[in-house]
């Protein structure tokens, strides 16, 4: 190869390189950007998630210490209107940090959140029957206690598969 030649070709490839060193950084730059939104999209949603289990798990929680003390003040036959407001409250806080995850949550949140609806709805229907004083038979403020208990580890499991899916470990 002759020296005109090597001199050809090497000018060709500088000119090559610096037609398309632009277009090189640029497609770069853009999938630097893609891959930052994607980013960014992913901890939105993570966020978001984090907050509803938040919710979902404080407004489950405190719906049942409401009904507990709510059963404990009807045995007691001090339960007041200040105490049906309370509860009643409670209920509405729950429902609607259950609405406001469905949008969002996995469905093994939602079957979890599910179980423990059963539990404290049927619950909560127990005692508005008994305050009202049209409690079925069997059910007083004592046995709805006791099926308030099966709450309990299906609120630990709720908040288990919450965590496990935020990656929270133990």
């Amino acid at each position: 190869m002759s020296a005109v030649i090597a001199a050809m070709i090497t000018a060709v490839v500088g000119v090559l390189g610096t037609l398309f060193a632009p277009l090189l950084h640029q497609r770069l730059t853009a999938r630097q950007r893609a891959e930052e939104a994607r980013a960014g999209e992913e901890r939105r949603r993570y966020e978001e998630r984090r907050a509803a289990y938040t919710g979902m798990n404080r407004a489950s929680r405190q719906f049942h210490t409401l009904l507990k003390d709510a059963l404990h003040r009807i045995r007691d036959g001090v339960y007041t209107d200040e105490d049906r407001v309370r509860v009643e409250e409670g209920r509405r806080d729950y429902r609607d940090r259950y609405a406001e995850a469905q949008m969002i949550v996995p469905e093994r949140v939602l079957a979890a959140s599910r179980a423990l609806n059963t539990v404290l709805a049927g619950v909560d229907a127990t005692a508005k029957r008994i305050d009202r004083g049209l409690a079925r038979e069997g059910e007083t403020a004592a046995t709805a206690l006791l099926t308030l208990k099966d709450a309990e580890p299906r609120l630990a499991e709720m908040r288990r598969i919450m965590r496990e899916d935020l990656g929270v470990a133990d």
